[in-house]
């Protein structure tokens, strides 16, 4: 009987996520296993918990942990434990997770508000300030980096809107943790979400979150038993079993976390700026452009706009197979308009950019 067996050659992984991990991190999934209730795993937890905690920036007292799960696993923790039935939410859609969002809150039973904003597009406050005003709501929903238009969001002047309605901010950090500018306690976020294989270079399997005191605070009965926070919490503070977690995965994002507080965080979003530019200026030297306006131009996603003649699945499929390098295509109405080039943790290397660009321009010749 024959057997498929586990790949054996490198693919440059440079779309939405998964992004590269470093040898140092691909070294600790192999470290000596660990029961989830092991004393020596039990204190790696307490060291993630505070890694993410000033990862994230998060306010004094605020609650951090990781969800075993993806980045989705995160969101709904969040929205399990802070929406309940009758409450109000407003959400931004700016994109295809924006609208994930939205969904999330209603089946959690909120009524949602979405501020449809055309994709490609970051939110202006005013028009959030507007609808504010129209009515009322407990919570307000953001993608910082929508991943489907590479757009990056104004997150402190929606928070601070947010604030003065006595309404949390709820923050989808997925594609911008560690890779772009996040301060969720001078930002004004109340919770906020996120992965372990984008901007802070792990593999997939794992969703950090953040719940300030201010969402503590308000905090409701969780109807899902996995997500429910009073549980994890009981698990990650008060060591009482809930659930099974990868320990491998664990390790890696501890790794992940230390390269990431070694470099240092500034230092880190500066070099994801400046990759971005390096391929922003190799685009534009080869006559091709991106999706949103500067502005509104994420440093981690970059929705690439297809040339005119270019065959979209061809192109993808030629850097696979000739250059063995993964690219995303785009998503929802975007579909077979842009390239989603993620430049994101280990990924985000001059290297890359050139490689990248290389090989886009042989495969659309």
């Amino acid at each position: 009987m024959s057997s498929i067996g586990l790949p054996s050659s490198e693919v440059l992984l440079l779309g939405p996520g998964p992004s590269p991990v470093s040898p140092r991190v691909r070294e600790a999934l192999g470290a000596p296993a660990r029961s989830h209730l092991d004393p020596e795993f039990m204190a790696l937890l307490d060291d993630v918990r505070a890694r993410l905690g000033r990862v994230f920036r998060a306010p004094d007292g605020s609650l951090t942990s990781a969800i075993s799960g993806t980045g989705t696993s995160g969101m709904e923790t969040v929205v399990a434990n802070l929406t309940e039935p009758g409450m109000c939410a407003l959400v931004v859609v700016t994109g295809y997770f924006g609208e994930r969002l939205a969904q999330m809150f209603e089946r959690y039973g909120a009524a949602v508000e979405r501020l449809q904003v055309e994709w490609g597009t970051a939110v202006d406050p005013e028009v959030v300030a507007h609808a504010l005003r129209d009515g009322q709501f407990n919570v307000v929903g953001l993608v910082h980096v929508e991943t489907s238009t590479g757009v990056v969001n104004p997150v402190a002047a929606i928070a601070a809107l947010a604030r003065q309605h006595d309404a949390l901010c709820v923050l989808d950090a997925v594609t911008s943790l560690g890779a772009m500018p996040l301060d969720a306690a001078a930002m004004g976020v109340d919770a906020a979400y996120s992965c372990s294989q984008k901007g802070l270079g792990a593999p997939s399997g794992l969703a950090p979150v953040m719940f300030a005191p201010t969402a503590l605070a308000r905090r409701v009965k969780s109807r899902s038993f996995y997500f429910d926070l009073d549980l994890l919490e009981s698990y990650w503070v008060g060591r009482k079993y809930h659930h099974t977690m990868s320990a491998p995965l664990v390790f890696a994002l501890h790794t992940a976390l230390c390269e990431t507080e070694e470099e240092g965080l500034d230092a880190r979003w500066r070099r994801h700026e400046r990759h971005h530019q390096q391929f922003v200026d190799g685009l534009a030297s080869r006559g091709w452009s991106l999706l949103p306006a500067p502005a509104a131009r994420a440093w981690s996603l970059n929705a690439v706009r297809i040339p005119a003649g270019a065959d979209d699945a061809a192109v993808r499929r030629r850097l696979l197979t000739e250059h063995r390098i993964e690219i995303g295509a785009g998503l929802g109405p975007l579909a077979g308009k842009v390239w989603r080039v993620g430049l994101m943790g280990a990924g985000s290397t001059e290297g890359n950019v050139q490689a990248v660009l290389n090989a886009l321009q042989e495969a659309t010749r």
